[in-house]
């Protein structure tokens, strides 16, 4: 595929196939779908280089008449053909509503500058009339490479492949969802002595509650409660942990609470010693997991899926860390569970889980559930 390439009098001396271009406008306006497509490139290659990038988008819906719409947009571009650079790659991200622009190859200090100068030059290149019926907004990856809000993915700037992930596998979701309930209908049926069993013993171990509630980040970085079997003691301050997830993101996790005694850093802290002696025995078996199917069942969960971060976990996380919760659904169990767990580096994880996201089937779900029991059996990495 061919970029647009403008030459300073905006003359085209080398178009891409017009397949790919708004023919009302011209082929320096990539159609929805190319744009996308080059934005979700630019996005991928940010997250590997560390440099940032611009979005600028221009909003036409406030417009209802079609040709007056129509004749603002060709006005619009032809302000934009006169302040952007021949790299810029300018197009619908939403057809015939919303114009978009994206500004690559670019250091912070320039979005902040570029931004400035862009916003600036447009209200004098436009008219006023103009300027008061778009709305123009600016978004920086990877500042806001996240949604507006959680939701859907339609609120990402940045993620406009995911709504048609989900449009093509919309079939194998629903019977992803299926599977969901059946089995944690049946996890808390076949568990059934357990959830009776394990509240007497921390009950007549430790006082405190049954069940530890904590908020946790799910899919589309909606928030809900996490439920597991209390395995701590009581007001236990999650300042260690705190400090142990900073490091072990950034990779200065400390020999003593980030090994496991053979010399490989782990994903979570080996002597913990807020942790019970219940505690103990239900982590190292992960009964203390079982409560999550509830979790399942509301809908907040998936049987197979990345673990769910704590909300000041994912503070640290790097742009591409933050695709592990926005692809798919969190899980009670997943590719790092089956084949690492806790022996693994946190980007080993985080690769994982994106392989997971990438080569999602529902036969691969089905595998995985399969070979969960022997990884809980052996307790290889569990703490």
């Amino acid at each position: 595929m061919k970029k647009t390439l403008l030459n300073n009098d905006h003359d085209i001396s080398q178009q891409p196939s017009r397949e790919f271009c708004d023919s009302d406008i011209g082929c320096y306006c990539y159609v929805e779908e190319y744009f996308h497509e080059m934005l979700t490139f630019e996005r991928k290659r940010s997250e590997r280089s560390g440099r940032p990038f611009l979005v600028m988008t221009l909003d036409f819906s406030g417009i209802l008449k079609p040709q007056i719409r129509r004749e603002s947009v060709k006005e619009a571009m032809k302000g934009l053909l006169m302040l952007t650079r021949v790299t810029d790659i300018k197009g619908w991200y939403r057809t015939a509503s919303v114009l978009g622009v994206i500004f690559t190859e670019m250091n912070s200090l320039e979005t902040e500058t570029l931004q400035a100068k862009i916003s600036q030059n447009l209200h004098t290149s436009l008219s006023q009339e103009l300027i008061d019926m778009i709305q123009i907004s600016f978004h920086r990856f990877p500042d806001d490479g996240k949604p507006n809000k959680p939701g859907r993915p339609s609120h990402f700037t940045f993620y406009t492949d995911f709504p048609e992930k989900e449009r093509k596998k919309k079939k194998e979701f629903r019977i992803k969802r299926i599977i969901d309930i059946i089995g944690s209908i049946a996890g808390i049926l076949i568990f059934s002595p357990f959830f009776l069993l394990i509240p007497i013993v921390i009950k007549l171990t430790s006082r405190g509650p049954v069940l530890f509630r904590q908020e946790r980040i799910g899919q589309y970085e909606r928030k809900f409660i996490f439920l597991k079997f209390r395995s701590m003691y009581v007001n236990s301050r999650d300042d260690i942990h705190k400090e142990f997830i900073r490091d072990l993101i950034t990779k200065k996790q400390s020999s003593e609470s980030g090994e496991n005694g053979g010399g490989k850093a782990v994903y979570k802290i080996t002597n913990d010693p807020r942790i019970t002696p219940i505690g103990k025995i239900i982590r190292k078996t992960s009964l203390d997991e079982l409560p999550q199917f509830f979790n399942v069942l509301k809908g907040d969960m998936s049987l197979v899926g990345p673990r769910p971060p704590i909300p000041y976990e994912i503070e640290k996380y790097d742009s591409w860390h933050r695709r592990r919760v926005l692809e798919v659904k969190p899980g009670i169990t997943g590719l790092w569970q089956v084949y690492g767990r806790s022996s693994t580096t946190f980007d080993e994880m985080v690769r994982l889980d994106l392989q997971y996201a990438t080569e999602w089937t529902v036969w691969t779900d089905i595998k995985l559930l399969l070979m969960t029991p022997k990884a809980v059996i052996t307790g290889k990495g569990a703490y």
